[in-house]
């Protein structure tokens, strides 16, 4: 009996080494670069390596970049009624945000554990996409009429919206009416916080 949960415990043991000896080691981030390049070259982009070090982290970036500065942005149209005071605001908020995620991402998960690879690029992508995000609806605010340029900005937040759901759908199988309904919604939240301190 004490034979048997020896050899209970020694298995175990082993195989707990085992795990650990094949968490993903993170690749430095030209190597990262060069796999991530074959990837996308070799139309192997519903890898789990890619969904992981690429697309989710971009994602989270633009859901955030699109959603997160709709508030200030908004609320600074509505208050001030001043395109390029919006402009100047919408590219701090674009900024700041694409900034913090950046650092968020990379610090939050240095891919030793989880395999997402390099943190560095990880967090490149997600700010950058972050920023994206948040300057596209920034950038209509350079009209110079409000009216023209809330009417612009409408339309680019309804497209960034349908291309965040299409890629939930694309590359996660989130059906469309789900992820539109999920988007949307989010979207609309912050858009109604917008309106409100807008008009305080």
């Amino acid at each position: 009996m004490a034979l048997e949960k020896g050899k209970n415990i020694d298995a175990r043991e082993n195989a707990d080494t085992k795990d650990r000896s094949e968490v993903a080691v993170p690749r430095s981030p030209k190597q990262e670069i060069v796999d991530l390049a074959k990837a996308v070259t070799s139309h192997d982009d519903k890898a789990r390596a890619f969904l992981l070090r690429v697309v989710q982290p971009g994602l989270a970036g633009l859901m955030d970049g699109s959603v997160s500065t709709l508030a200030p942005i908004f609320a600074t149209a509505f208050a001030t009624r001043a395109p390029f005071t919006t402009f100047l605001v919408g590219m701090a908020s674009a900024m700041g945000a694409g900034i913090s995620m950046a650092f968020s991402e990379a610090l939050s998960d240095d891919g030793t554990i989880t395999g997402r690879g390099s943190p560095v690029i990880r967090g490149i992508i997600t700010g950058a996409m972050t920023f994206f995000g948040g300057v596209l609806h920034t950038l209509p605010f350079l009209v110079p009429n409000i009216n023209a340029a809330l009417l612009a900005a409408y339309i680019v937040v309804a497209f960034e919206l349908v291309l965040i759901a299409a890629i939930r759908h694309r590359y996660f199988g989130t059906s469309w009416f789900l992820s539109i309904v999920q988007v949307v919604g989010g979207g609309a939240l912050v858009f109604a916080a917008a309106f409100i301190f807008g008009h305080a």
